[in-house]
């Protein structure tokens, strides 16, 4: 008889302490197979890349690229991939991004192990899988799955580097640590700003980071001086 092949992991999580408990409970499952820990949500891209894993558990909150943002990049590289949400916050809004980015199943993080472990063998199964309570008002809601839109605001959508150069801005980073990052000119990052501004309708640094704060974009601890 054939032993089945273990579901392969890439975890994404920026807190040590919970990546650490994560890897020891996936790693002794026998039914697993741990291949990847991205930090932030630029590692998660390139490794989801690079590893294709079965299954990706991607942290929403996470510094330099947040879950959010990840998960769109990654699925618009490869449509086929499994993202399970596994976060301390699952309110009506963030559930909401995630599905419209495409996600297969959102967890939150005081879930017990037995639930994510189910919830992982039936996301690399091809099936979807919320948590009971999530599931619960969705079904009251009558909310339908998609894979379109990110971010809404004032109904604009951001674009990629709109979401990824708000997050770095919200973070504190200056346009020439901006442009550092992503590979593009200072003057590109100008650009983006710029758009991004428009479309939000703010026009200050600290009204983007309260923006980001309030979406999920980054977590509330970052420049709270400002706010």
């Amino acid at each position: 008889m054939n032993t089945p092949h273990p579901i392969t992991v890439l975890l994404a999580e920026d807190h040590a302490i919970v990546r650490q408990g994560l890897s020891a409970l996936l790693n002794a499952d026998g039914g697993f197979k741990l291949v990847g820990e991205a930090r932030n949500g630029r590692e998660a891209v390139e490794l989801a890349a690079r590893l294709r894993p079965g299954v990706i558990l991607m942290d929403i909150a996470m510094p330099v690229l947040n879950g959010l943002e990840a998960t769109r990049q990654i699925l618009a590289a490869n449509p086929a991939a499994r993202v399970i949400v596994l976060s301390a916050h699952s309110d009506d809004e963030y559930v909401e991004r995630m599905r419209e980015a495409g996600v297969a199943g959102f967890l939150e993080k005081q879930t017990s192990a037995e639930v994510l472990t189910k919830a992982i063998r039936e996301v690399a199964a091809g099936r979807s899988y919320f948590s009971p309570s999530i599931t619960k008002r969705l079904v009251a809601a009558g909310k339908p799955r998609s894979r379109e839109g990110f971010v809404k605001a004032n109904g604009s959508r951001l674009t990629s580097r709109e979401s990824e150069v708000l997050q770095l801005v919200a973070e504190g980073r200056a346009n020439k640590q901006v442009a550092a990052e992503l590979g593009i000119s200072i003057k590109t990052v100008e650009k983006h700003r710029q758009h991004l501004m428009d479309k939000l309708d703010i026009h200050e640094t600290a009204g983007l980071t309260r923006y980001a704060i309030a979406h999920g974009i980054i977590e509330s601890s970052v420049q709270l001086t400002i706010i």
